[in-house]
């Protein structure tokens, strides 16, 4: 069974009540040890500090305490209702764009237009990845995955404001590295909880389940999508600044992407 969570000033269809938390501490364990000697009369106190980190598969950046994936979707399954593809207003070229009107989600989405609800199954989406449709009320923890995340959470992160990038999982290893420090990089924005203000990133980064993707990496955001060769493409930069927790793209603009219990939200391996 799917569990619904959302935060304080969301309300929407078929959801239970706000459940969101403050950003998690990245944590970092420390041993310190204290060496005492006396030489020539004379005492010489020595102190060393050494940081104890686990280190990603790819060795570039510390992870936090190990990946976890979100909770697994199921029930009946629910078909997207295809949207229609509609001119890109970015400026950004290669941009495909669908029809967004509909917007806040309040079941007077028009007909052909990207959809909004939330379902508690599974989703067989019309776009691949998906730029938006149906999903899960549970979002998730936004950040670096390893592993394929399921789309009907990952879409919900975008519903508030998240690029996610997906790739192929016969990218290069150098390529994934090169993604990695392009999220890592980014500003961290602020987003609202139910106890206050916090930040994060708001991109999501994960490899997709097969090589089926259209390109061999892929950035997707709320009814808009860009198809890359390569992770060196200055246009994926743009695509990030221009849709990343965008008032103008975003439909519920500031909304955690984060704050959902690791067992159910999963837990990035950074964040």
């Amino acid at each position: 069974m799917t569990q619904h969570v959302s935060v304080a000033r969301r309300t929407e269809p078929g959801t239970d009540a706000p459940q969101a938390r403050r950003r998690r501490e990245r944590p970092v364990v420390y041993q310190r040890r204290t060496l005492v000697t006396a030489a020539g009369g004379a005492a010489i106190l020595l102190v060393a500090a050494v940081a104890v980190m686990a280190v990603r598969a790819h060795g570039t950046s510390p992870a936090a305490s190990g990946e976890m994936m979100p909770a697994p979707v199921s029930g009946a399954v629910t078909e997207e209702r295809a949207p229609q593809r509609t001119a890109d207003r970015s400026g950004i070229p290669g941009v495909l764009a669908w029809d967004t009107r509909g917007w806040p989600g309040n079941g007077s989405t028009p007909a052909g237009s990207v959809e909004h609800r939330h379902v508690p199954g599974p989703v067989r989406y019309t776009e691949l990845p998906p730029i938006g449709g149906p999903h899960s009320a549970t979002w998730l923890n936004a950040g670096i995955y390893d592993k394929p995340v399921p789309s009907e959470h990952a879409v919900h992160d975008m519903e508030h404001g998240a690029v996610w990038i997906t790739y192929r999982p016969s990218l290069s290893t150098a390529q994934v590295d090169a993604l990695r420090s392009v999220v890592l990089k980014q500003s961290e924005l602020p987003e609202e909880t139910e106890t206050g203000t916090s930040s994060t990133r708001y991109i999501v980064l994960s490899p997709w389940d097969s090589d089926k993707l259209p390109s061999p990496i892929v950035l997707s955001s709320w009814g808009h999508q860009l198809r890359l060769a390569t992770s060196t493409d200055p246009r994926l930069q743009r695509f990030v600044d221009v849709f990343r927790s965008s008032q103008d793209y975003t439909p519920e603009h500031g909304e955690a992407v984060d704050g959902i219990p690791s067992n159910v939200g999963g837990r990035p391996l950074i964040d």
